[in-house]
């Protein structure tokens, strides 16, 4: 009876793959989950302000780096009506700004680079 079934003709098997979603439903995706973001980084931006944030501190280079990163997160607390510090006023200068610059231009890249990078799509 094993010889049998070894014999017997293959079953085709038909696998059914999904539809490929369309651009605009790519793009409502994309659009719904950069908010997502941006509003769970905002809160978090909100939350951390009252807790971190202090005047008094002479911020230097990884301060810099570290509210230029966060930069980004503030408009969602901005736009709530709640006045958030984004750079600080008491800093040592050229080393702060420099930290700034470079966390805020890798916080957007990463961003901005995420929410609409498309891999590349090899031809057969």
């Amino acid at each position: 009876m094993l010889w049998r079934m070894s014999d017997a003709a293959p079953v085709a098997t038909t696998t059914v793959s999904p539809a490929p979603l369309s651009k605009a439903k790519v793009l409502v995706i994309r659009i719904v989950a950069l908010t997502a973001v941006s509003l769970v980084l905002g809160f978090s931006y909100g939350w951390a302000m009252t807790r971190y944030y202090q005047p008094d501190y002479k911020a230097g280079f990884r301060m810099g780096l570290l509210e230029g990163a966060v930069m980004p997160a503030a408009l969602p607390v901005l736009m709530a009506g709640r006045d958030a510090p984004i750079y600080a006023p008491n800093n040592v200068g050229r080393g702060y700004k420099i930290g700034f610059i470079l966390g805020l231009n890798t916080s957007g890249t990463i961003f901005f680079g995420a929410a609409f990078w498309q891999p590349r799509r090899k031809r057969r």
